[in-house]
């Protein structure tokens, strides 16, 4: 009998970019997917082996189960054989839900809620609560007064009628809509014999209270624009009216609009004119009054949610210890210390492992939209720990994304945890020292896209160095290249951008000033502040100063609206520096759009001269077609079966609905008019299913174009074609795309551009890429602000400010400031001796050993 393998075996994957590669990979060991961006290596680790795995155990499942879960499509492989039950643990955005906190996800708060049901200091006479009472979003818990949310939402005159020396026709009114609505309602006022052309001031209080608060809804008749007096004329000569109009309260209005639009704008305007408040009868806790009447070291279980996690193992730590008997012998009292050591000891243990990735810094009440991917990511890896599993495959996606080096150890030594529990660890990585600790290394490229999809190295980390076609063992061992560093002109700024007494989430009374003309990198430890000041303080009080408006991501859902706590704005002043800032840029990694139709071209602007190059086809002007008809988001010219989305839905009876492309279009968006007209042998369909390297050549003589496409391709993103919807989108993807869009700008410097991590997602050969573009930016007199661990980047920096010494409460302070040279040398710097041995590696691109 032949034995069987111990390893996982892959045979014709061809999902997405893969060239129908063979691939044998061992199990139980920690294995490292790596290659440029974009090269294919999710496409392997979670496209084919974990979309197969849970393939498989979906099968086990009833057609009934099955419709709960979201699956993942059918991979592109022949076969697979050795493949163990696979769990992903994938870089995303923090739920949708505000509901949803640090303590959810960690199952942490279903500990602490047993602890005060069963452990808590109960007052004299007061029955048990069960553990779903001390939770705000069950009915059982949820203060009555707020609905748990510890706020209460109220519509009132003030915030309806603003500038009350205004008229009802000048809109005093401003919760009404601005539209034909809005005029509607005054007129149906006027027929009523209420004065809309004095200020709403002088209207006697019966009126104004009715017109706002009243749940009557009369219907009149209508004549629009007219004034009281011509309305009452035409009443007595029984004039023929336009309509009858209902008429509706504003404040009705508001709580109906809020309640039932399916606009999220309109949600927005609605909520705009309810006024929250601290729920007085809960104080802003969430919870009814008895659950919060049980306390335990003095607390009730709200203040234990806002306590960091580092302080929490402080306050759980000694109660963990082991119960003698003996010590013990009242059995009521045992059995109440029993219940809290067992549960103390699993919260102790829980927390330290979060403690140990950098994590200690967050409470348990921090709601997991205002996580970063990375540490969403990390939490989920720090419940696995707990979880006992064994003999599973562990698909991890950038697990060092948010770090920094000084965390990365940590990281590292919870991997090895669970592959000494049994468990085969995959991680999808670019960082230099997550990629030399592995077992086994999977190096796939040369390129992207098309360029990519083959293993160009498959074997134990330690023989990388002999693969002369792997660009990545160009990084790991800097020795076997040959190229040097190579100096770049120091930059001396002469104006300072000066921020005093900002106060924001950790900052306290922190003054801080930054190079403008430069490019400054702002570091610290996971936590220490940098995005509190960088992503924040800095946006809000520049933005404020230009009178500019940034746009902000909406919330998935109305409920959420409410649901979200506003953050604080900063406090803090510029004292300085302004005015070599004319313009401020936001390049996060916020999707570029939430639908199908929003995709690279039409992010970029790139697809209106496309549409225009094929409006001025002979066969187009034939046909008298503008470049409206090459639009897919334009009637005339979209298939009219799927509206131009290119797939439609199908609802299956007992599954998830699918989508499939459309069976009219075939997935081209077009109608069949529309793809006859060419250019070049090519329809508009052809030329969006072009990668950025097709069409450099495809459009090489049309400078517009060509240009445009030149600066996608230089920030590293030459693989994606030009109609990849923007869903398809990485984080780090999105941000270049926004990057680029700036980058084909003419620019005429004074811009202040901030950046978060823009290297995340980023192998070291594009981040040398990256880095040449931002110095483009900073070179053409722009100033470039961002957060960042890269140690290449900070190098690369003209200027570093330094947060910490440490996270939370133990960090926001400037600990060191300086070129790259001079914060090397800082003693009290955590950055300092991996920015040192960085340096002293004598070649930029590349990670030292250290």
């Amino acid at each position: 009998m032949q034995k069987k393998s111990s390893n996982i075996i892959i045979k014709g994957a061809r999902e997405h970019n893969l060239k129908n590669i063979d691939l044998e990979i061992p199990r139980d060991k920690l294995v490292v997917f790596t290659g440029v961006s974009g090269s294919g290596k999710s496409s392997l680790a979670f496209g084919t082996l974990y979309a197969e795995a849970q393939r498989r155990y979906l099968e086990s499942v009833s057609l009934y189960a099955r419709r709960l879960f979201n699956q993942m499509s059918i991979p592109e492989v022949d076969s697979i054989s050795g493949l163990p039950p696979a769990v992903a643990l994938q870089q995303r955005r923090g739920g949708a839900s505000a509901r949803s906190s640090v303590g959810s996800v960690t199952t942490l708060s279903n500990l602490l809620r047993m602890l005060y049901s069963r452990a808590g200091d109960y007052p004299k006479g007061q029955g048990i609560i069960y553990a779903e009472g001390f939770s705000p979003n069950t009915p059982e818990g949820a203060c009555e007064n707020c609905h748990g949310l510890g706020k209460i939402y109220e519509v009132t005159e003030k915030s309806m009628v603003p500038d009350d020396s205004k008229t009802i026709r000048e809109r005093a009114i401003a919760s009404w809509p601005t539209a034909w609505q809005g005029q509607n309602q005054r007129d149906i006022l006027t027929t009523m014999g209420i004065d809309v052309d004095i200020p709403w001031k002088e209207l006697p209080k019966k009126e104004r209270d009715w017109i706002l608060y009243t749940e009557e809804s009369p219907s009149v008749p209508v004549y629009p624009g007219y004034t009281k007096e011509e309305v009452q004329r035409a009443i007595k000569a029984k004039k023929q009216f336009d309509y009858m109009g209902t008429f509706i309260g504003a404040k009705r209005y508001v709580l109906q609009t809020f309640a039932t639009s399916q606009s999220q704008l309109m949600k927005k305007r609605a909520l705009s004119f309810m006024t929250g408040s601290e729920c007085p009868v809960c104080g802003g806790k969430r919870l009814k009054k008895q659950a919060l009447s049980v306390k335990f070291e003095g607390m009730d279980i709200a203040e234990i949610n806002r306590k960091p996690l580092k302080e929490l193992q402080q306050l759980f730590g000694p109660y963990a210890r082991p119960v003698s008997k003996k010590d013990n012998p009242n059995t009521d009292h045992l059995e109440k210390k029993l219940v809290t050591q067992r549960i103390a000891a699993d919260l102790d243990a829980r927390i330290e492992v979060m403690l140990e990735l950098g994590l200690g810094y967050l409470t348990l009440e921090r709601s997991t939209p205002t996580l970063s991917p990375g540490e969403l990511q990390r939490l989920r890896l720090a419940t696995q720990v707990h979880s006992n599993l064994f003999g599973v495959v562990y698909v991890l996606d950038e697990p060092s994304a948010g770090l920094h080096p000084a965390d990365t150890k940590a990281l590292l030594n919870i991997l090895d945890r669970l592959k000494q529990d049994g468990n085969s660890i995959f991680v999808v990585e670019h960082e230099i020292e997550v990629i030399r600790h592995a077992d086994w290394i999977v190096d796939i490229g040369l390129g992207a896209g098309e360029n990519g999809g083959k293993v160009i190295y498959n074997g134990p980390a330690a023989k990388i160095r002999d693969c002369r076609e792997s660009v990545t063992a160009g990084y790991l061992y800097p020795e076997t290249q040959s190229a040097k560093a190579k100096d770049k002109p120091e930059r001396k700024p002469e104006q300072w951008l000066e921020l005093e007494g900002v106060h924001k989430n950790n900052l306290k009374d922190l003054s801080v000033a930054i190079p403008i003309g430069a490019m400054t990198s702002v570091t610290g430890i996971s936590g220490s502040g940098k995005s509190s000041l960088v992503s924040q303080v800095l946006v809000e009080l520049v933005s404020a100063a230009l009178g500019q408006k940034l746009e902000v991501t909406a919330p998935e859902s109305g409920t959420d609206l409410l649901e979200q706590q506003a953050p604080a704005n900063a406090r803090g002043q510029l004292i300085g520096g302004l005015k070599g800032i004319k313009r401020l840029v936001l390049v996060d990694q916020k999707p570029i759009g939430r639908t199908l139709r929003s995709n690279l071209a039409t992010y970029t602007d790139l697809f209106d001269p496309v549409r225009k190059l094929f409006a001025g086809t002979p066969a187009a002007k034939k046909k008298r077609y503008d470049a409206g008809r090459f639009s897919f988001n334009v009637a005339k010219g979209r298939c009219a079966n799927c509206q131009g989305e290119g797939q439609v839905m199908v609802e299956l009876l007992f599954l998830p609905s699918v989508y499939t492309p459309c069976p009219v279009c075939s997935g081209t968006r077009y109608n069949a008019d529309t793809l006859q007209v060419t250019y070049k042998d090519k329809n508009i369909a052809d030329v969006l299913g072009l990668t950025v390297d097709e069409a450099c050549d495809f459009f090489d003589k049309e400078l517009t174009i060509s240009r445009a496409l030149e600066t996608v391709k230089e920030v590293g993103l030459g693989y994606l074609r030009l109609g990849q919807s923007a869903t398809e989108l990485s984080g780090g993807e999105a941000q270049r795309i926004k990057l680029a869009t700036e980058l084909q700008r003419t620019q005429n410097g004074s811009t202040l551009y901030i950046l978060d991590e823009p290297t995340t997602g980023l192998h070291p050969s594009d981040v040398e890429r990256l880095m040449a573009q931002l110095n483009r930016l900073v070179d053409a007199g722009n100033t470039v602000v961002m957060v960042e661990h890269d140690m290449h980047v900070v190098a690369g920096s003209d200027f570093i400010i330094d947060i910490g010494p440490g996270a939370g409460s133990a960090g926001g302070k400037v600990v060191a400031r300086g070129t790259p040279a001079e914060i090397s040398n800082n003693k009290n710097s955590r950055t300092a001796p991996y920015l040192k041995a960085y340096l002293s590696s004598k070649r930029w691109g590349t990670d030292p050993i250290i």
